[in-house]
């Protein structure tokens, strides 16, 4: 019997919990945690030292503090950046999380797509290999995104976010040019697919939403096995750096993940 992980799941603020849910699935008897670093968000704002000095030793007091078998960066900037000095740093396996462009170019009739991220994942040059070594004759749009995380946030916290402002920030992603048509737009940051309705809703043609979180899952189950144990039926514990304690509206929206809100920072 495989027996059942410890996993730490960990973001800038809420995005990874699209990700913690298809773990959480995939792995039901997994002993789980959600770290948010909310009291860092954006990390899209920051520079990438700035951001390696920032994660590096927080992930160690996590590491210290939890003792977790596997930890997940479920944030696209976060894993482009820092996700190198981590591994670097400490033995505990990593997963990381980088933009889908081999699936989106793979399945794309049009040969064009887009890769919508925070503006810090879309200029790395991390992404720009991704799109040499996959992109397989497609024509990829890079749109780098000042907002769409901050309102993916305040939807799940109950104010959602006005048609205008998710339209204004996906429309650079559709582009119709020499014959081709975006066909499929790669949410290259967790936060995204929080709002994958209103994405969906506000396009302006139908595309394919490549959110990455399945292939997450995926390869924990590849790192991890497959469950085998009991799933424990106890909400996993959400943890913010900021030691704030959810509103109520969100505090719903993460019991609806699994997830119970902690004082502990």
């Amino acid at each position: 019997m495989t027996p059942a992980p410890r996993i730490l799941v960990f973001d800038s603020g809420l995005g990874g919990l699209t990700v913690f849910r298809e773990i959480a699935a995939a792995r039901p008897d997994a002993q789980l945690l959600y770290v948010a670093d909310d009291a860092f968000f954006p990390y899209g704002d920051h520079s990438e030292t700035a951001l390696v000095a920032r994660v590096v030793p927080l992930m160690g007091e996590l590491i210290a503090a939890h003792c977790p078998d596997f930890v997940v960066i479920a944030c696209n900037t976060a894993s482009v950046q820092a996700l190198a000095a981590l591994r670097a740093q400490y033995t505990v396996p990593f997963v990381g999380t980088v933009p889908a462009i081999k699936p989106a170019c793979a399945q794309s009739a049009s040969k064009r797509i887009a890769v919508l991220g925070t503006r810090a994942t879309v200029a790395r040059e991390y992404t720009r290999g991704l799109i040499r070594e996959f992109a397989q004759g497609c024509a990829v749009d890079l749109v780098g995104s000042a907002d769409l995380a901050r309102l993916a946030e305040q939807e799940l916290g109950g104010m959602p976010a006005a048609d205008a402002e998710i339209a204004a920030e996906i429309a650079p992603c559709f582009v119709d040019r020499d014959g081709r048509r975006t066909d499929a737009i790669v949410l290259a940051c967790t936060h995204f697919p929080l709002l994958l309705p209103r994405l969906t809703k506000l396009a302006p043609w139908p595309v394919a939403w490549i959110d990455p979180a399945p292939a997450i899952a995926r390869r924990v189950v590849d790192l991890a096995g497959p469950a085998a144990g009991v799933p424990s039926g106890r909400p996993a514990p959400f943890i913010a750096t900021s030691g704030k304690v959810p509103a109520a509206p969100l505090a719903a929206a993460l019991a609806r993940f699994g997830l119970a809100a902690t004082v502990a920072a």
